[in-house]
């Protein structure tokens, strides 16, 4: 029926672990429809990471590297892909719904006049198809799409994967020959990429992870969630509330307009619960609510909850932990 291709997510010449748990699902895929699966990546420093994508036990490694690629411009990715796709007789193409795989499949899609799901959190096999499982309305219903074109493209949510475990033999890797000259993109000027810089784990990759709400009442204040989260080495997180209030980076929302995290903790300082938040962390393995209003919707969803002034409960908190932690 067709191989899966998996589309990796690699920056600054390292494979995220999002790109693992792509490999987890695409197992999965190839295993229904009795295929194989590849992983393609893209960039100017993709082969740093050649040696981990060689580790996920795929059939084939596609290295496309070159400097014309290393802006994740679709204009520029899509028909490298779709040589890649097409000469490796992949019929099911999967990214992790990262800012990068939500702007290039719906493109790469159109190109090769394919459907495609978004945000998937599970595959399974019925009637000689694939049917993938997607949250809606804010994940308060799980919905089921089958794809009836040749190409099936499809984004996940990682967190809803756990990453594939390392194998021993290494995939043969192959070097993608890029199309000359690669299509010219108009208006379009890349300018550059600001990254957000921080000793913290990546907010999306972390095991521990602390947000704060419009509870915190101000900027300064945002101390308190990261000095909880620093002394357990976790990352920071925030709802739209505070990101809109100016209290911190938009880089730092969780939500589904933000992150979609799955710590193995995961504090919530300050915030409500209003279900756009709680739709980008209810799939945390514990989750600790703090909030002076017992009737916060956010206690609906944690395993622990304590009823009380953040600015007392949380500084109390970090005291403890650090008596445990001597």
């Amino acid at each position: 029926m067709g191989n899966v291709l998996v589309i990796a997510q690699i920056i600054d010449g390292e494979m995220k672990k999002a790109t693992a748990s792509a490999a987890t699902f695409a197992a999965q895929a190839a295993s229904h429809i009795g295929g194989n699966y590849g992983i393609a990546a893209l960039g100017g420093d993709v082969g740093k990471a050649a040696d981990a994508l060689a580790g996920l036990g795929a059939a084939k490694v596609h290295l496309a590297e070159s400097a014309e690629l290393d802006s994740a411009l679709p204009e520029r990715w899509v028909p490298v892909l779709e040589q890649i796709v097409k000469a490796g007789g992949y019929s099911v193409i999967v990214s992790p719904a990262s800012s990068t795989g939500k702007d290039v499949l719906p493109r790469l899609a159109a190109r090769l006049d394919a459907g495609m799901a978004s945000e998937v959190t599970g595959v399974a096999f019925e009637g000689g198809k694939l049917v993938y499982t997607r949250p809606m309305y804010a994940g308060n219903v799980n919905g089921s799409a089958v794809i009836d074109t040749p190409f099936e493209l499809v984004t996940i949510r990682a967190t809803e994967f756990a990453p594939i475990a390392k194998s021993g033999a290494k995939s043969p890797i192959e070097k993608v020959s890029i199309p000359a000259p690669l299509p010219a993109i108009g208006q379009l000027e890349f300018l550059g990429f600001e990254k957000a810089v921080s000793a913290r784990p990546d907010l999306a990759e972390a095991r521990v992870v602390a947000s704060g709400g419009r509870g915190l009442k101000a900027k300064e204040n945002f101390k308190i969630v990261e000095e909880l989260a620093d002394l357990l080495g976790g990352a920071v997180g925030a709802t739209r509330a505070a990101v809109d209030a100016g209290f911190i980076h938009n880089d730092f929302q969780v939500g589904q307009t933000g992150k979609i995290v799955a710590p193995d903790l995961y504090f919530a300082v300050g915030l409500s619960g209003a279900l756009q938040h709680v739709a980008g962390m209810k799939s945390s393995k514990v989750i600790v609510a703090i909030n002076k209003d017992e009737e916060a919707p956010i206690f609906q969803v944690a395993d622990y909850g304590i009823v009380g002034d953040l600015f007392k409960v949380v500084p109390e908190l970090v005291q403890e932990i650090k008596k445990v932690a001597k």
